[in-house]
């Protein structure tokens, strides 16, 4: 029998009409609580009597834990006018988030507080978690500008509301963006049949058209499978176009973000971002960028040199003409040809082994058995039927008192929903003021391929992949235990927040993991060992094109949040790909539009992907790769890594984690092997 949650489910039956009142009720609401802290007599500020830090971070959480959920409709609701008014409600909060945090009476109080706490000599009583929520929220107020004159402070109020709106515009384009791209079924020769008829046919000239849209399950077999060049460069350029209406935008947003970061005195954004993070200013992003990419780059020019020929073979076997080029468009065709001839491993049956109806639930059940967990689905409002709702629970547990929070799945494409695979905080989890414990609330969003007429939905190895780093934030957010919702969970330096995650995409590559998880859609058979074994060989082939497009990624990000005035970013974009990535891009096309990181939280972040890459590995290699399924080495991922969220400075996890001080070798050796030298 199931036990009663002690926090019920949210309830996700908000019309558009709703929206925006519950967002102005609820400003109008903190406003009040600020004004009140504001007025306090400055020699009354302290944190036990007056509960000024505390009163201030619960408000935060009770903003957060209605707002989070109404702008989260954005993402995901199938009924546009809905979409449109989480839209529009965050606007309003973004604009409110600039006014709080510019109030120079609230900063005032904060400075007040943290004065008389020290000069009481209370400050050796609170607790470390208690001290840092003290010294974070400080620092959000120097950080925003509020030592400055009021001349300034009322530029950079301006400044910050013009670039949340570019953001968000910029966001909601992504999600709306519905293009489609046509080809005729000559065109699409090679594309696996089962894809091909997921798309939408018709007749136009009276031949036989197929429409293709650029969401990941439809274009991305195109780049992987069309044989011919000019079918595959046309899809890569329509992918890299489709949003060329947020060009102007990201312009803008540069552009305010060094008048914002000049104004606060920083030399660059990047400057201003990274004082927060574990690397510390933009110089060491560079100088790390520059070390990888001169390690790799020996590698990529053998990857490139060994698909490049593989290519030139083709064209003279098919009669195409050859230039001696090597096009973006080319480079997932040539690594899957390269794999299947190198290894026998054909992708597509690879992918008949990850039914979504299988695959899902094991992960689940893998995650269950190493971190002690139980999931429950239960039935319940949410914001598509497809959603999955779950109770999550400790696993022995017989009272609510194991009872740990809610988990949602929403796992297949449509219109309007957000276009990649990301997890979201919808509550975090944090200890109420009457002594009780409000609950986290995480959901995990995905594009899975949908069913075809002959086919259950599968999913490839790389979605597989892809799923058990997002439920891996799923994790951390759920099994935190944080006093401050501050810290809960995945709030922890952006240079660190994937390393948990990437640390167990390794389960994925595991024999014994990959064996578990698979089961053909018609025999029901695992993975051979054969084919398992091709699977974990084709990990590091073409490592260093494969690593080398990261570093592009993340050089375009740090180059545009360092320099000085903007440039044309569509020639930068084309022209740091084919220098760093080492594949020509063909005509200049606007992949800036698409890139979303850069606006949706990793600006001058990006960097970050690679750089917890080396904490994942060597936290994976310390204590997991003995026996990835072990419970005690979950137990102890729990309890020093996702327990304390960013409750501690995150060395201090690592090092807790690791006995010792993290390094760089685990990362090394797999991209180079054991003589790699570890000076990262």
């Amino acid at each position: 029998m199931s036990i009663k949650p002690p926090q019920p489910a949210p309830s996700w039956d908000h019309r558009p009409e709703d929206i925006g009142t519950l967002i102005k009720d609820l400003i109008a609401k903190d406003r009040s609580i600020e004004d009140k802290i504001a007025a306090l007599p400055r020699e009354d500020c302290n944190f036990e009597s007056v509960k000024y830090f505390v009163a201030l971070s619960e408000a935060e959480t009770n903003f957060d834990a209605i707002a989070e959920p109404l702008s989260f409709y954005q993402n995901v609701s199938a009924d546009k006018a809905l979409r449109d008014a989480s839209n529009e409600a965050e606007i309003l909060v973004r604009d409110y988030g600039v006014e709080s945090s510019m109030r120079i009476d609230v900063y005032q109080a904060k400075v007040a507080a943290e004065k008389n706490i020290k000069e009481s000599g209370k400050w050796e009583k609170l607790t470390a978690e208690e001290k840092l929520l003290i010294k974070k929220l400080i620092l959000d107020g120097t950080r925003s500008g509020l030592a400055l004159p009021e001349e300034k402070r009322n530029q950079l109020t301006t400044l910050q509301k013009e670039l949340s709106q570019l953001c968000l515009e910029f966001s909601k384009n992504f999600n709306e963006e519905d293009e489609r791209i046509t080809f005729t079924a000559r065109q699409l020769d090679g594309v696996p049949a089962d894809v091909v008829s997921g798309y939408t046919k018709r007749i136009e000239a009276l031949e036989e058209v197929y429409d293709v849209t650029y969401k990941t399950p439809d274009i991305f077999p195109i780049f992987k499978f069309a044989k011919n060049p000019e079918t595959r460069r046309q899809a890569f350029e329509g992918y890299e176009s489709r949003l060329e209406v947020n060009v102007p935008l990201l312009s803008k947003a540069l552009g305010i973000r060094r008048q914002i970061a000049s104004l606060l005195g920083y030399k660059t954004w990047a400057d201003y971002i990274t004082e927060v993070e574990m690397i510390r200013n933009g110089k060491g992003v560079t100088d790390f960028l520059d070390d990888l990419e001169e390690k790799l780059r020996p590698v990529g020019l053998k990857d490139r040199e060994t698909l490049l020929a593989l290519k030139k073979k083709e064209h003279e076997e098919l009669g195409l003409p050859f230039d001696g080029e090597f096009y973006i468009w080319d480079y997932r065709y040539y690594d899957r040809k390269f794999i299947e001839e190198t290894l026998d491993l054909d992708d597509m049956l690879v992918k008949e082994y990850f039914p979504v109806t299988v695959v899902v639930p094991t992960i689940l059940e893998i995650y269950q058995n190493l971190l002690g967990v139980r999931f429950e689905e239960i039935n319940g409002t949410t914001w598509h039927p497809e959603v999955q709702q779950f109770s999550v629970w400790e696993k022995d547990s017989k009272d609510e008192s194991g009872f740990i929070g809610y988990c949602y799945l929403d796992l297949y494409p449509r219109g309007g929903k957000y276009s990649h695979a990301a997890e979201w905080t919808l509550l975090p989890g944090y200890d109420r003021p009457d002594g009780k414990r409000s609950y986290p609330i995480s959901a995990m969003v995905a594009n899975l391929a949908k069913p075809t007429p002959d086919k259950p939905a599968l999913m490839r190895h790389d979605d597989v992949v892809t799923f058990f780093h997002e439920m891996g934030h799923v994790f951390h957010d759920l099994l935190s235990r944080t006093k401050f919702s501050r810290f809960h969970g995945t709030s922890v330096a952006r240079d660190f927040v994937e390393a948990p995650s990437q640390m167990l995409e390794n389960w994925c590559w595991e024999p014994k993991v990959l064996e578990k998880m698979s089961s053909h859609f018609k025999t029901k058979q695992p993975l051979s060992p054969e084919l398992i074994t091709k699977l974990v060989k084709s990990r590091y082939v073409n490592v260093g094109l494969s690593y080398l497009r990261q570093v592009f990624f993340a050089k375009f990000d740090i180059k545009v949040h360092t320099s000085s005035e903007n440039e044309d970013y569509t020639a930068l974009w084309s022209s740091l790909r084919e220098s760093i990535s080492l594949v020509k891009s063909g005509k200049p096309t606007p992949g800036q539009g698409t890139f979303g990181h850069i606006t949706g939280g990793y600006d001058a972040g990006y960097y970050g992907y690679t750089y917890s890459l080396v904490f994942a590995a060597d936290m994976y290699a310390t204590v997991f790769k003995a026996d990835p399924l072990d419970p005690s080495r979950g137990k102890r991922y729990r309890d020093k890594i996702l327990f304390p969220g960013g409750s501690r400075e995150e060395l201090e996890s690592l090092k807790d984690f690791l006995g010792r001080e993290p390094n760089s070798k685990a990362f090394l050796n797999e991209l180079f092997g054991s003589g790699a030298s570890a000076n990262l």
